[in-house]
């Protein structure tokens, strides 16, 4: 069977992307830098928006829009990985395969505002339910402050409470 993804020029896209056997690598704000430069000199060359996103410490979901011309995230994505691997620390590398990421990562087209409403929580609210931080505007890597910023969230979203999505995403 051949894997087939969706591709919508200027489409709305969740993804989930996995450090290579789940190795714990996004624990220090060093990493999750050298991401963020990977993601802004991709950026730089290959134009898309970052909607919302959380980097847990084996792995990253995030909400891309592309340009109105282009459903080409599968090249934003080998350079993305690219770049973080040949600029990480050398330690983060398997040495046997030199792998830092799952070479595979999850796509679900966004289909309207509610879909686009619960990836959104359920990108946000990540941290919570793997159990790092009680509130989710606590964890440092995280859009939610962003969010709360501009006033789409109140500080104190998802604390104490839990924030129920439905439970296909992340498992789509």
């Amino acid at each position: 069977m051949q894997y087939r993804r969706s591709l919508a020029p200027g489409g709305c896209y969740f993804f989930t992307v996995v450090t290579n056997n789940r190795k714990k690598i996004f624990t220090n704000d060093r990493t999750v830098d050298v991401l963020r430069e990977a993601f802004k000199q991709i950026k730089d060359k290959r134009p898309f928006e970052i909607d919302a996103m959380v980097v847990m410490p084996d792995h990253l979901h995030c909400i891309w829009s592309l340009p109105g011309n282009d459903a080409d995230y599968s090249t934003r994505w080998r350079l993305i990985k690219t770049w973080f691997t040949k600029h990480c620390n050398e330690g983060l590398k398997n040495r046997s395969k030199q792998t830092v990421w799952q070479k595979r990562y999850w796509e679900h087209q966004i289909k309207d505002d509610k879909d686009y409403e619960q990836h959104v929580d359920y990108i946000h609210y990540n941290p919570v339910k793997h159990g790092y931080v009680t509130k989710p505007i606590d964890w440092p890597y995280s859009s939610l402050k962003g969010f709360v910023e501009k006033g789409v969230f109140p500080e104190n979203w998802g604390a104490g409470y839990e924030v129920i999505v439905p439970d296909y995403i992340g498992n789509e």
